[in-house]
């Protein structure tokens, strides 16, 4: 009993460590954390910049502070509504959630058109003319004794 004890791996593992290395796999991940970072600069672009020039044109209209109390006291703020309880529908907040998703929409449109310019498929190579079939070859036999009959 000199020799230790070494637990067999399962075969899956092998599986699964070669499903992580693959490189769709690595890019979804790397997608994924550059979409969290890229929505919150999203939200911030749209609460900070989009929100306070649409209120300004709209007479000081703040979107995030629109709802309607369904069940309760009707308090002056979505906060102050929450607070005491109430029930509300918050189409400020959809609102929002609209023109985040909108904004997200066209950057990455605009990204994977800039993309898809940046990196062109390569240009085929050129390749030599498939050969004739042996059908084709017969043909021009044919055609060939044909043009040397007319021509004696």
């Amino acid at each position: 009993m000199s020799e230790s004890f070494k637990p067999k791996r399962p075969a899956w593992v092998d599986d699964f460590k070669a499903f992580l290395m693959r490189g769709n796999v690595v890019d979804l991940a790397v997608a994924v954390v550059i979409g969290a970072a890229f929505s919150n600069i999203v939200k911030s672009f749209v609460a900070d910049i989009i929100n306070p020039v649409i209120g300004l044109l709209t007479g000081g209209v703040d979107f995030s502070n629109h709802f309607i109390t369904l069940k309760g006291a009707a308090e002056p703020t979505l906060a102050a509504a929450q607070k005491a309880g109430a029930v509300t529908l918050n189409y400020g907040a959809f609102v929002n959630t609209l023109f985040n998703f909108l904004i997200v929409g066209f950057a990455i449109f605009w990204m994977v058109r800039l993309i898809s310019k940046l990196h062109k498929a390569p240009e085929p190579a050129p390749s030599a003319p498939p050969a004739p079939t042996p059908t084709e070859l017969l043909l021009t036999e044919i055609r060939d004794l044909l043009k040397d009959r007319g021509a004696n």
